[in-house]
């Protein structure tokens, strides 16, 4: 019989290799753009294809109930094995940017039987400690978009083909390790039959909705910020180039991995909501700071701040998913997790197309503010205690 340890990390470090592929065109967009004679609007096209695809793959999840009715391991295999192709088909020669588009997109619609997959696998054996189990698996999709910046700035030597295929076979690594290693957990419930009201129906319990609207305030903002770590590191610097960006955003995204596991442990002593509470409150300072900070102290300081924002934006997310699994019925757990999840990211592009609008027409650092309404719409949702089920 597999510890619960063992389970557990195999489940973080499939996640891992999975969530690789999200990011991989950005760690090569240069040799993209070259390769197929790309605009330099390419990265807006191919990062908002993936975002896209995940957003409809999680749609299309939850309102077939998916990770209900069938094997979560098994869902998460064979999405795994469909994100390595259509990743690995960037490198194919007759390649435009329509079709690297519909890579992108499938990918990212790949990418929907993983994360929140993963999520509902990892409730389905840890129901007692999810918080902290939610807190190393959500580490691991940390770790996981933050590595093609790694793959970027560590000069190891790769060329922009291995690094796609290299991704690709994580991918595939994943889903086979999950399928091989890991059953159905001893308190999944299976879903029945397709209700088709469920995506509505999970809202009618209070604690769910207010979980969720915390979820959301906190998703405005984390992935914009994720973004925009590359321009906030090097804003108002015009005079010098900042020396390996790519490494500096690598770590300032990937130190979050520590914040989700710290905030688990705590969680378990403290209580998930009153941590995930103070999370998004740091979070929300951070913003506020923001301006100040790029204004009027020195690189080295700034670089500190991004480390700790970039530790507290990302500390309460594996909280809010660990107060949406605990507060859905066991039937249609996996589809709450879905759609929380669909809805949180179609808020990520709203964020994002905003702050991009606001940093194109002012060159001002208070444009960053934008970011605080998430986390004060989030705050006010969370204001009054929670249950924990």
């Amino acid at each position: 019989m597999k510890s619960r340890r063992f389970i557990l990390s195999i489940i973080v470090f499939a996640q891992f290799c999975c969530t690789s592929i999200w990011f991989a065109s950005n760690a090569v967009m240069g040799d993209l753009i070259s390769t197929f004679n790309l605009t330099s609007n390419a990265l807006g096209h191919l990062t908002s294809a993936v975002q896209f695809g995940f957003i409809s793959g999680t749609l299309t999840l939850a309102l077939l109930m998916i990770s209900d009715r069938f094997s979560p391991s098994k869902v998460f295999c064979i999405s795994a094995i469909f994100a390595a192709l259509f990743n690995a088909s960037l490198i194919l020669e007759f390649n435009s940017i329509w079709s690297l588009v519909t890579l992108r997109f499938l990918a990212g619609f790949s990418l929907a039987g993983i994360y929140p997959v993963g999520m509902k696998i990892a409730a389905d054996y840890f129901p007692k400690t999810l918080g902290l189990a939610l807190g190393f698996l959500v580490g691991a999709l940390v770790l996981g978009t933050s590595f093609p910046h790694l793959l970027k700035g560590a000069s190891i030597g790769l060329s922009w083909t291995q690094t796609v295929i290299g991704t690709s076979f994580l991918s595939l690594l994943g889903g086979v390790l999950m399928i091989a290693l890991i059953k159905d957990g001893p308190y999944r419930k299976a879903g029945k039959k397709l209700d088709l009201k469920a995506f509505f129906k999970v809202f009618e319990n209070k604690s769910f909705k207010s979980a969720a609207f915390g979820y959301f305030g906190h998703m405005w903002e984390l992935y914009a910020f994720w973004a925009f770590v590359p321009v906030i590191v090097s804003f108002g610097l015009h005079d010098k180039e900042v020396s390996n960006l790519a490494l500096l955003s690598f770590f300032i995204i990937a130190i979050g991995c520590i914040a989700c596991v710290i905030g688990g442990y705590l969680s378990q002593k403290r209580g998930t909501a009153k941590i995930a509470f103070y999370s998004l409150s740091l979070s929300a300072l951070c913003c506020l700071l923001c301006p100040i900070v790029l204004t009027y102290f020195p690189f080295t300081i700034r670089i500190l701040f991004l480390l700790l924002w970039g530790m507290f934006v990302i500390a309460d997310s594996p909280l809010f998913s660990t107060m949406v699994a605990s507060n859905a019925d066991a039937e249609i757990k996996g589809t709450a997790l879905t759609i929380v999840n669909c809805l949180g990211f179609a808020i990520t592009i709203i964020s994002i197309q905003i702050l991009t609008y606001l940093n194109q027409t002012y060159d001002s650092p208070y444009v960053f503010l934008i970011l605080i309404v998430g986390p004060i719409i989030g705050l006010w949702t969370i204001r009054k205690p929670i249950t924990i089920n």
